[in-house]
């Protein structure tokens, strides 16, 4: 079901975003060569539990994950690229991580994901952090009132292939409301003008998520951590936007 949110229901809405954009800013700012998965993944609780706000993960359990998550925040390093569990591991030099966040406030839910570099980064990490924003910028500006979820899904592929990327679309970006998870899925690759039209009202997850050498995937034994099939590195990044009459909000931005 899709809902579509009146503008006071989006403006209820903007205290998550905030308090997400918040989080993976502190997240950042911590990571640092040496630091634990899971002490990051404690900061994050603490700051839920200082907000009373709820996590949208802690009791997530999808038909795909072998358990319930767990935790408060997913982690993702080097070849993992998505739904990172956090485990007893600390964070080395030159490492490539992704923080992936998602909690509700007030019964409204938002998401996103930010991918830093630990310590001395490698230009290529850099660079594919970099395309990941690129994609997820040009997602933005096309998500607008009149053009259909086709045209992100395009913006995103063409962004990956301009860089010689290839394109995985079984995970990608998705409706957000008072869950965390909705309609429509947002393919991070497809064809412009197809798909669900874009209305004011709408709030959507973007979420460009790029490896280095492949689009092929496999799962951790823990049931959750997905990583690249080959061993290259991923860069994940995400914004909860809403569309409007006019421009798209970015409700998870950060300062």
């Amino acid at each position: 079901m899709i809902e579509l949110l009146t503008p006071t229901q989006l403006d209820e809405m903007r205290p998550a975003g905030k308090f997400v954009g918040e989080v993976l800013t502190a997240l950042s700012e911590a990571a640092d060569v040496g630091v634990n998965l899971l002490d990051l993944d404690a900061l994050a609780h603490d700051m839920i539990r200082k907000r009373g706000a709820e996590s949208c993960y802690i009791d997530y359990h999808p038909s795909f994950g072998a358990m319930p998550f767990g935790k408060v925040l997913c982690t993702s390093v080097n070849d993992a690229v998505l739904h990172g569990l956090p485990h007893d591991y600390k964070l080395k030099d030159g490492d490539l991580a992704s923080f992936d966040f998602a909690v509700s406030v007030d019964g409204w839910v938002c998401d996103s994901a930010v991918s830093v570099t630990v310590g001395t980064p490698r230009d290529e990490d850099v660079q594919l952090i970099a395309h990941a924003q690129e994609a997820l910028d040009a997602a933005i500006a096309v998500a607008r009132a009149g053009n259909k979820v086709g045209d992100i899904s395009a913006a995103i592929g063409a962004v990956g292939r301009s860089h010689g990327l290839l394109i995985n679309t079984q995970f990608g970006g998705h409706g957000v409301g008072r869950t965390m998870h909705g309609d429509p899925h947002i393919p991070n690759d497809g064809r412009a003008g197809r798909g669900f039209p874009l209305q004011p009202g709408l709030v959507i997850a973007i979420e460009p998520w790029f490896l280095h050498s492949t689009d092929e995937i496999v799962m951790d034994p823990d049931g959750w951590t997905i990583r690249s099939a080959d061993g290259s590195r991923g860069a994940h990044v995400e914004h909860t936007i809403a569309i409007t009459d006019g421009d798209p909000i970015v409700m998870t931005a950060r300062g």
